[in-house]
């Protein structure tokens, strides 16, 4: 059913429990993972020198490379990984590497903001659920909330 599993990744702590899922996912289908990180720059625009905006360019390549590496020292031996730095916005980005042919599936972790949060905030995990042209497995990766609701569940029990 699914051939690659496309995982977006900001290096994050959190990103791993989508990571997690990802990888059951991958070897229940013998699918390979791409896990890929967005350089955005894009908010740093306004900086007068642009020697700044390549400074600071440089500085999330570095970012990104610690974070694929930190997704390589997670994957399971028996799973095929490929991973890449890619310049752009982070949810157009996606969305244009979640084609039908390149990859089956998208595999995001999500913090579950509502009302005002999300509203200011924005969130790449909506977009990116709006406009996928596959399937995308949103992961609840919020510490706080997961404590919530396994409290609450204990409690239910």
């Amino acid at each position: 059913m699914y051939d690659c599993i496309l995982v977006p990744t900001d290096g994050s702590p959190e990103v791993e429990r989508a990571l997690e899922h990802a990888f059951e996912l991958a070897r229940a289908h013998d699918a390979t993972i791409r896990a890929l990180y967005v350089v955005n720059v894009a908010g740093y625009g306004s900086l007068p020198m642009e020697s700044a905006l390549e400074g600071i360019s440089g500085a999330l390549r570095d970012e990104g490379e610690a974070a694929l590496q930190r997704v390589e020292e997670l994957a399971p031996d028996d799973i095929e990984l490929e991973t890449e730095i890619v310049d752009g916005t982070p949810s157009r980005v996606i969305v244009e590497q979640a084609q039908p042919g390149a990859c089956d599936l998208v595999v995001m972790g999500t913090h579950g903001r509502g009302g005002i949060d999300r509203l200011l905030l924005g969130s790449v995990t909506e977009r990116v659920v709006r406009k996928a042209p596959v399937p995308v497995l949103t992961v609840h990766v919020d510490p706080e909330n997961s404590e919530d609701r396994s409290e609450q569940h204990a409690a239910v029990e």
